[in-house]
């Protein structure tokens, strides 16, 4: 083969690849008489069915850093629905706001179960999807929230928890997860103590979960969160973004996810 055909070869093998983009759309779903706000994203290169994940938000609420995770995880290959928990998209922009949007579905747990499950219902739906392949993610209160839907038995292949609070009041019960898990702390987290890691550990083990938890020596809070630096300087929070272990994490996400949606 000369070496225009070759060139002209290699271009045709490239080329669909050139034109293929994560595509990015706006969805809004019901959740019992709530109007829900969330992103889905999807490689338009990928053929076929293919595993989803959802990225649950950060006590901040459905922002653009939670659509920033979900078009990493397109770019991987999966569908992903970063959800909506507050409604309607709400969002907060003082800790105060955040901490009382997150305590409002905390401490609702069916409001919490019957959000999660309509977003889980949008994915199934979803023509890209597997719908026997899913598997959720969370960033702090999200970490929170997906732990829980574990605890609770949602049909999910695995979850992974990042700078997310491990203390529950239902703790897990021996063959009720379905979920293999995976939580990633900062050994340096104020709101994520070591104490607290140990009991989440102890509670796994005597559910009988197949788990893992990652603690990064000198990571913070929202160590995952570029934006954690200006939060924690602007609300005097100790919040801080560790790049190593942003990196590390991630790194071990893709291969659990890779894993349990095989």
């Amino acid at each position: 083969m000369n070496k225009l055909l070759f060139s002209l070869a290699l271009l045709c093998l490239i080329a669909p690849s050139a034109h293929a983009a994560v595509q990015g759309e706006e969805v809004s779903y019901s959740a019992n008489g709530t109007t829900m706000k969330g992103y889905i994203a999807y490689d338009d290169a990928v053929k076929g069915k293919r595993p989803a994940v959802l990225v649950v938000h950060e006590w901040w609420g459905h922002n653009d850093y939670a659509r920033k995770r979900a078009n990493m995880l397109a770019e991987l290959g999966y569908v992903a629905l970063a959800v909506d928990m507050y409604g309607d998209g709400k969002q907060a922009q003082h800790p105060d706001d955040a901490g009382k949007f997150a305590t409002e579905v905390s401490k609702n747990k069916p409001m919490a179960k019957a959000r999660f499950e309509a977003a889980m219902k949008v994915l199934r739906k979803n023509p890209h999807v597997d719908s026997h392949k899913l598997a959720a993610v969370g960033y702090c209160f999200g970490g929170s929230v997906v732990l829980n839907m574990a605890r609770a038995g949602e049909d999910l292949k695995g979850v992974a928890s990042f700078h997310g609070g491990l203390s529950t009041d239902a703790p897990a019960e021996a063959g009720k997860v379905k979920a293999q898990v995976r939580s990633f702390t900062g050994a340096d987290d104020k709101m994520i103590p070591a104490a607290q890691v140990e009991a989440f550990k102890q509670e796994m083990e005597k559910a009988g979960v197949k788990y893992q938890a990652v603690v990064y020596p000198g990571a913070m809070h929202s160590f995952t969160n570029p934006a954690a630096d200006e939060y924690g300087k602007k609300f005097n929070m100790p919040l801080a973004y560790n790049a190593e272990a942003d990196k590390d994490s991630w790194a071990q996400l893709q291969v659990f996810l890779a894993d349990v949606l095989k």
